[in-house]
């Protein structure tokens, strides 16, 4: 026979509420990130998507074409069909899923990979001395030397070229947000400060025919520019601005744009571009500056912190912000305004309105 105390010890716990149990799925899912990105950013760096972008191939097909060596290349092939980057039907054809074809064929108007090519090259290198830039405060890439980052990159053709590729992937939904979002009918011209390749001048004036301007970047730049802009039919209404904005004054436009330009520098270099593009702007004139802006409470856009602390490993200075720090700048420099609204995914831009 059961005892009262034996009874309602047993009904307790039956009914008693039990945590969850933890595991450290999550942490190490994320300790070991860099598996699938490096898996990934190799892929690009082979052109597996832009092979795959003529036709479903066989393993030993497209392993031929990449020169893959048969001990790794089932495995490879078959991870990025896990990761859902590849698709693979049931007589062993690889095809790209609709994501990578879109965007990681390098035949692609759409193409982004760009950026991919530069974290491959440059920025996973880096990365993998954020400790010592965190013990330090110092840069880990191209500037650690006390060089100029931009100068070390521009120095030859090739780097040039894959870098504003890759400015132009991590712009671009940023630049086709900003061409829905922000209000282009009222203004006639606008100029982008630190164009690189062209993409946020092309999307503006792709959406909005009836605005002329440009891009404005260093001297290097111009071929690329012009180059990509003619490949959209747009040379009649986009120029480009040879300069140095810390040298140079800023072209005077209705509307000024600086995008993922503020975070590469620090807070003094940050407020002098600002106050040149006031300076160059007319009477309620506008600028936009758009980065991944931390939000204030700096807790949600994990992208925009990872983004500064990939500023502490590229530059000596850099660093990314919050809107609310972006704005409180803006008015120190003389904007009458300002103010801040998301473009998509991380991103946010600042629109700052001279009095």
């Amino acid at each position: 026979m059961q005892n009262g105390n034996d009874a309602a010890g047993k009904a307790a716990d039956a009914g008693a509420w039990h945590a969850p149990e933890r595991t450290p799925e999550r942490l190490l899912q994320l300790g070991m990130g860099f598996w699938a990105a490096k898996t990934l950013l190799s892929a690009v760096e082979l052109g597996v998507f832009t092979q795959l972008a003529d036709g479903p191939r066989d393993a030993a097909a497209l392993s031929g074409t990449l020169g893959l060596h048969p001990r790794g290349a089932a495995d490879f092939l078959d991870a990025l069909v896990a990761l859902r980057l590849l698709e693979r039907d049931d007589g062993n054809h690889y095809s790209n899923s609709p994501d990578t074809d879109l965007f990681l064929d390098k035949a692609k108007p759409s193409y982004v990979g760009g950026l991919l090519e530069m974290a491959n090259a440059r920025l996973y290198p880096s990365w993998g001395s954020l400790t010592e830039a965190l013990r330090t405060g110092h840069p880990q890439s191209e500037a650690s030397g006390g060089d100029d980052l931009f100068a070390a990159i521009y120095q030859d053709e090739q780097s040039l070229r894959g870098f504003l590729q890759a400015m132009t992937g991590v712009s671009m939904a940023a630049a086709q947000a900003m061409a829905r979002k922000f209000p282009w009918a009222a203004c006639q011209t606008f100029i982008d400060i630190g164009t690189a390749q062209g993409a946020l001048p092309v999307q503006i004036a792709l959406a909005h025919p009836h605005l002329r301007g440009g891009g404005f970047d260093l001297p290097a730049v111009g071929p690329v520019f012009e180059e990509y802009v003619a490949a959209h039919g747009l040379q009649d209404r986009l120029r480009f601005y040879p300069g140095d904005f810390f040298r140079d004054p800023c072209p005077t436009a209705d509307v000024l744009v600086m995008g993922h330009i503020l975070h590469d520098w620090n807070l003094e270099q940050k407020l002098h571009l600002l106050a040149k593009c006031h300076a160059a702007l007319p009477a309620r004139g506008h600028l936009i500056v758009y980065d991944a802006m931390i939000d204030d409470a700096r807790r949600q856009n994990a992208f925009g912190l990872l983004m500064s602390l990939n500023m502490l490993i590229e530059t000596p200075g850099g660093f990314d912000y919050t809107g609310t720090q972006c704005c409180a700048w803006a008015k120190q420099v003389g904007f009458a305004r300002a103010r801040v609204e998301p473009l998509t995914g991380p991103d946010s831009m600042m629109i700052a309105t001279k009095g």
